[in-house]
């Protein structure tokens, strides 16, 4: 591709290491008017990450997709030109507050934007002409720092004359996941750490089969760090994990609380923070045995609702997002699950697991690409935003097959 070799020439390192993915693999509906490049600027800000992608879509006329190997050609290509981000890191000990979060995003979000942009297009004095939309974050999230980015939106559709799309961020992940993976119509499990739900498509909503009754998993693991002293640098659970690994670490019953297909993690948060006050101090216990524990219980418990959405939707396709989706060990866990269905995983990295600018590009420039602008008086933003409550207008109208 013609933007991604002259970046790779010009900067030397690229925040959109990855080439174009098909559409094919996705089953979409027919996209309206396909003979026309669409690219569009994201901008994610809804916890403590701040990031701004620019994404294209080439459309079949520019694209030849015969080495696919599915026998299809000319169904063009999705490919993130750029995708700059920033993370707030609280101090030891706490976690990040909305006012500070605000304040670091606003600080940073008009370097991101002159960042994403002379990245996606380095030999451009103008490279904004290019865009057709902006997508941003309308929720859910934290007030304050959804705010600051959808100013910077608003601010940018103004300057630049183009529409507005506000985006769910659940299906944000769902969508910017099914890209980079190819996954068709998989079970997803969604967590993060402000969010833990088991998804699964039908009739142009992802439907929630289980979820958090109380706190979402990353909550609950980055306060056990806080608790045992953990930095928070690049992230409690990123520690925890690494503290698990740890040779000899052993494992310890913990509280085991799945209700049908929903899980609850508070209980269990309070009964290993009083394990490691008690044993922490008189050595009978590390920390490493404690992270270890936790995340074997956690998990197999998101295991075991999974597996039960499989089963009920008739899937055999498992995609993971979120942040605390890059996890190695829940990877490996749900991968066993998932083999001895005879069903494939799709998993990624920190690079799209975690919040970021292009999975709201992504969502965005398929609801964009299918009519869906959102008006300026329009373009509020909200805490509370189910992924239900959206309508995939680009995904065709089928529903799962009970087994």
């Amino acid at each position: 591709n013609k933007h991604k070799l002259v970046r790779e020439r010009k900067m030397g390192t690229t925040t959109a290491p990855d080439g174009p993915c098909s559409i094919i693999p996705l089953h979409n509906l027919p996209i309206p008017n396909n003979d026309k490049e669409v690219v569009v600027l994201g901008i994610e800000g809804s916890a403590n990450k701040v990031g701004v992608a620019v994404l294209r879509y080439a459309p079949p006329s520019t694209t030849n997709n015969e080495d696919e190997g599915d026998g299809v050609t000319g169904g063009g290509t999705y490919e993130t030109l750029s995708n700059p981000r920033k993370t707030y890191i609280a101090p030891l000990g706490h976690g990040f507050l909305p006012k500070e979060t605000s304040w670091h995003h606003q600080n940073h979000i008009v370097a991101l934007v002159r960042s994403a942009l002379n990245e996606a297009y380095p030999d451009e004095t103008s490279p904004e002409k290019h865009l057709c939309a902006i997508c941003y974050t309308k929720g859910p999230g934290m007030g304050g720092p959804l705010k600051s980015c959808a100013i910077a939106a608003r601010t940018l559709s103004l300057m630049f004359e183009i529409p507005l799309v506000g985006v769910n961020h659940c299906v944000g992940h769902i969508e910017m996941g099914r890209v980079a993976t190819g996954a068709c119509d998989p079970v997803v499990l969604y967590v993060s750490g402000g969010n833990t739900q088991v998804i699964a498509y039908s009739d142009q909503r992802y439907r929630i089969f289980g979820e958090t009754i109380d706190m979402a998993i990353g909550n609950c693991l980055d306060r056990f760090a806080r608790v045992i002293g953990l930095s928070n640098d690049p992230s409690p659970g990123y520690n925890i994990e690494q503290e698990a690994k740890k040779e000899g670490a052993k494992f310890i019953e913990l509280p085991y609380v799945v209700k049908g297909m929903d899980v609850s993690f508070s209980g269990i948060l309070t009964h290993v923070e009083q394990e490691a006050k008690k044993h922490l101090i008189k050595g009978t216990l590390t920390k490493a045995d404690l992270c270890y524990s936790l995340q074997e219980t956690l998990f197999a418990m998101l295991v075991e609702i999974t597996e039960r959405a499989m089963a009920h939707c008739g899937q055999n396709q498992v995609l993971i997002v979120g942040g605390v989706g890059c996890n190695k060990r829940l990877q490996e866990m749900m991968a066993d699950m998932v083999k001895s269905r005879g069903g494939t995983l799709c998993a990624m990295d920190h690079r799209y697991c975690i919040d970021n600018g292009a999975m709201i590009a992504q969502a965005g420039i398929m609801a964009f690409q299918h009519g869906v602008t959102t008006k300026l008086e329009d373009s509020w933003c909200t805490q509370r935003f189910r992924t239900d409550q959206v309508k995939t207008v680009w995904r065709p109208a089928s529903a799962w097959k009970h087994t």
